[in-house]
């Protein structure tokens, strides 16, 4: 089955970017490891419980579970707007709503990892057209660096950002009102263009230097001591160094605690396998927990996806998750999974019963906890 070297060679370990880390979020972090060392992969898809093909705002609805009978393991969800202190996120969810959802989720044993496509705060204004002022926007290739700068009008304006964002994490708590961990994964597919913090607009040195700002305002300034700082750079091709593709602007191993990558290789199989078959090498090396933070392939239009093209990839490369990513509840093609009715139902069926595939089912209630 699973390489036994590989898997047994991970072992326990501390939350490298928090000594202060909650025991909640200890435990979640040792629960990611003993899931890979098991063999196990906890199955996620993003927004999976907001809305779905053709849905919106039905409670206890997915289309996971209109599928498989069951929700996924891995709630995925984004912070984007929240910078604004607007009503909805970026994928119109109200924020009120969608901790109420992370709530219902965690209390359900699954965990819990958010992104943040955050909007660019030096050409942000209402109103402008796509993609000015969002987080697409790398019309310049100075933000990064006047964030990083202490005291300047966009560190200050940042800060501020920071402070939305952290109020909001502290708000998500449980019916006891303990924080609820998760992983984060600031600055997405960094290893690309066309984000504001990617490869086009900052430096090595600034986007390792924007990591370590973002990190240490929120835990040292904010006191927010509930997150797994996962980094995900995106990896799409087949790579002639596909380790030093994973590991480009590293922050440092005291600045990362979970390895994730986004996958978008259509129906390259021989880069999604080779990918993934560095990242599980990468995990054992930095001694960290790995996982295919994104994947997918939009509209699902091979029937035999997932059992073919997935599975094979994962069968001796052990990570901790997969998360597919989101079902658009208005756009008939914009779907990385199958739905109900869907020519690719009957296989990703199949993928969620091999054994190894976790679904909220297969957990104990609280097992993330």
């Amino acid at each position: 089955m699973f390489l036994f070297c590989a898997i047994c060679c991970l072992q326990a370990q501390e939350i490298a970017t928090d000594p202060q880390a909650t025991p909640e979020t200890k435990a979640m972090y040792q629960y990611l490891l003993e899931t890979q060392k098991s063999g196990h992969i906890l199955l996620g898809h993003h927004d999976a419980l907001a809305y779905g093909h053709g849905w919106r705002d039905t409670p206890g609805k997915s289309d996971v579970k209109e599928m498989t009978g069951s929700h996924p393991a891995v709630c995925s969800m984004d912070f984007g707007k929240i910078e604004h202190n607007a009503e909805k996120n970026i994928n119109g969810i109200p924020f009120d709503k969608m901790r109420e959802l992370i709530r219902y989720a965690y209390q359900r044993g699954q965990t819990i990892m958010m992104c943040w496509h955050v909007d660019n705060p030096k050409t942000y204004a209402p109103g402008k057209p796509y993609p000015q002022g969002t987080s697409w926007d790398n019309s310049d290739n100075t933000v990064v660096r006047e964030i990083i700068q202490e005291g300047s009008p966009l560190n200050t304006t940042f800060k501020t950002w920071l402070d939305r964002l952290a109020a909001y994490i502290l708000s998500l708590t449980d019916e006891q009102g303990k924080p609820i961990p998760f992983i984060f994964r600031p600055w997405h597919e960094h290893t690309q263009s066309w984000n504001w913090w990617g490869s086009k607009c900052a430096t090595d040195e600034e986007f390792r230097a924007l990591w370590e700002f973002t990190l240490r305002y929120l835990r040292d300034e904010k006191g927010i001591h509930q997150m797994i700082y996962a980094i995900s750079p995106q990896m799409d091709e087949v790579y002639p160094d596909t380790q030093k593709r994973l590991t480009y602007r590293w922050p440092g191993d005291k600045l990362v605690d979970f390895i994730g990558m986004d996958c978008y290789h259509g129906r390259n199989k021989k880069a999604f396998a080779s990918n993934v078959k560095a990242i599980a090498e990468l995990s054992v090396q930095k001694q960290k927990p790995c996982g295919i933070t994104e994947t997918g392939i939009e509209g699902v239009n091979y029937p035999a996806y997932f059992t073919e093209e997935v599975q094979p990839a994962l069968e001796n490369n052990p990570v901790s998750l997969i998360v597919f990513w989101r079902n658009d509840s208005r756009s008939k093609t914009h779907h990385f999974l199958p739905y109900k009715g869907h020519p690719a139902e009957a296989d990703f069926v199949r993928f969620t019963q091999w054994p190894v595939i976790l679904l909220e089912k297969d957990l104990q209630t609280g097992v993330s906890q």
